[in-house]
């Protein structure tokens, strides 16, 4: 998979703004699936029903494969950040409970190493929310270009690297793809999931023409890479030493969480919730790929319910004629109106105004009567996050082709300058071309600037209700850091990091010195 290069941060929440890299891969046929007797996992189709009696921590320890007792430094140094962080695993397991059944038994289905379904642990801490300045998103952080390799769809109302299906089916295929290259080596697969395959290969290629051995260990990677996988080996470990190492694993039972349950179309997710007695921020929590307050008209036309709740659903979407899934009233074209704008009053897409309407371009006239979708409930009655609001407003500008264009930096240019020239803001920049603000410019480098407001108008965006996403972040200072720059990065203050960290502004920064943060993820660049 992915993802930019980040910081190298404590296994944690911090592991939420902390991206990977993404190289280009060649698709290549998935390892034949090794479905275990004891291990029948749910799919989009069939029912799951409960492997054995064991909870799922014991079944994960039964089919470990990894090189766990191997003694390194970089592990060692991982477990012992555990030690001294002792609550974060319990945290991060019962963040895990809704989703780790239904990914630990895929991961079985293809006879790969337990150790796999702890992953998200390292990518996310199991936030299916979890999006980086990197740009990567969901449980296995994607970013936009690998997502769409690996087939994994974005709209306007739904982005598949948050589906937990969808998600963990190109994970787990783009692994075994990885472990294929690398001969059956699952730590430089680990390796190269997290900077590419080809960081990886010119690594080894590099040792080879030295002499030098070409194991995971011994490889010259980047900085990151270097702490992935002691992570989750370190991770693997403390699962599987638990009560010895006196770590606290919330428990899971071995039952599913969820099923599959098939929409038939799009729908409001007020109503199923509403059908289906369940709160609507629960529903969202198992189907966090949906940016909006109903699925996708064109799909997945499917939505993941509590076992307990799923039949119901089931009867009573059966006796829901189609046009009640989505409520359609009559709108009169104002003088002024664009689609656009009404779009956005409706909180709805142009897309979806077109279909509803079948129009072929975007052109209407005053007078004009339109049907538009309307939510069931007030758009504050959504369980929509901060998270999901800053998903649903990068999708927009990453898929609006018409107002994307290049600046190149000329000498003395500056992040601040170039985001002042075109009327954006500095973040946003950093962020589209996966940067931090504080990152130096060369002269020459072409810069993707999207929704400039200095050539045309800026479009509005679709407003979302909000809630405070604020998260404890472990960050490690790099190279030419400053309390300014860190400050800028996160949009939190210099005197506020201080205060956390109990240092003084004449404090000496050392790279790799842990800083502690509470930070919105929505305002993170």
């Amino acid at each position: 998979m992915r993802l930019v290069p980040a910081a190298v941060m404590a296994v944690t929440l911090g592991m939420l703004l902390a991206g990977c890299q993404t190289r280009s891969v060649k698709p290549e046929s998935a390892a034949p699936a090794k479905p275990l007797p004891q291990t029948e996992s749910i799919t989009r189709a069939d029912s799951e029903k409960p492997a054995t009696d064991a909870d799922l921590w014991t079944l994960t320890r039964q089919h470990m494969q990894l090189p766990l007792d191997l003694e390194h430094p970089r592990i060692q140094t991982q477990i012992n950040w555990y030690h001294r962080h002792p609550s974060s695993l319990q945290r991060v397991t019962e963040r895990a409970q809704p989703y780790y059944h239904y990914i630990l038994n895929e991961v079985l289905k293809r006879d790969m190493p337990a150790e796999i379904a702890l992953l998200p642990v390292v990518e996310s801490s199991y936030d299916p929310f979890a999006y980086s300045h990197g740009r990567a998103a969901g449980p296995w952080q994607f970013i936009p270009g690998t997502a769409r390799h690996f087939g994994l769809k974005s709209s306007w109302w739904y982005d598949g690297r948050r589906d937990i299906l969808a998600s963990t089916e190109a994970a787990l295929t783009y692994l075994q793809q990885l472990n294929k290259r690398f001969d059956g080596d699952w730590l430089l697969a680990l390796a190269a999931y997290n900077s590419g395959g080809g960081t990886v290969s010119r690594a080894m290629r590099r040792n080879r023409e030295k002499g030098e051995p070409t194991d995971y260990w011994s490889l010259d990677l980047p900085r990151e890479t270097q702490a992935y996988v002691p992570k989750l080996l370190a991770v693997a470990k403390l699962v599987r030493d638990a009560d010895t190492l006196g770590m606290t694993l919330t428990p899971i039972d071995n039952t599913p969480h969820f099923e599959v349950v098939e929409t038939g179309g799009q729908i409001d997710l007020a109503q199923v919730a509403s059908m289906a007695e369940m709160e609507l921020k629960a529903l969202y929590q198992l189907n966090p790929g949906f940016n909006r307050w109903a699925t996708d008209p064109e799909g997945p036309h499917q939505l993941l319910i509590p076992v307990g709740k799923a039949e119901q659903l089931r009867n009573q979407l059966a006796q829901l004629p189609p046009q009640q899934r989505v409520s359609w009233h009559q709108y009169q074209v104002q003088s002024g109106d664009t689609l656009s704008t009404i779009a956005q009053r409706f909180n709805s897409s142009v897309a979806v105004l077109r279909q509803g309407n079948n129009l072929k371009g975007n052109r209407i006239r005053a007078g004009q009567n339109l049907v538009v979708p309307k939510p069931a409930l007030d758009a504050t009655d959504y369980a929509l996050s901060k998270t999901q609001r800053k998903h649903a407003r990068m999708q927009h500008l990453e898929q609006s082709n018409s107002r994307k264009q290049y600046h190149q930096v000329n000498p003395g240019d500056s992040f601040w300058g170039i985001a002042r020239h075109y009327g954006i803001g500095v973040r946003e920049l950093a962020r589209w071309n996966q940067m931090a603000p504080g990152d130096t410019l060369k002269p020459g480098q072409r810069l993707l600037v999207l929704n400039a407001s200095n050539n045309q108008a800026t479009p509005t965006l679709p407003v979302m209700p909000t809630r405070d996403m604020t998260r404890k972040v472990g960050y490690r200072i790099r190279k030419g850091d400053s309390l300014y720059r860190i400050a800028s990065r996160f949009g939190v203050s210099v005197s506020d990091i201080l205060s956390w960290n109990k240092i003084s502004a004449d404090t000496l920064l050392q790279p790799g010195q842990p800083l502690t943060l509470y930070v919105n993820i929505a305002d993170a660049s």
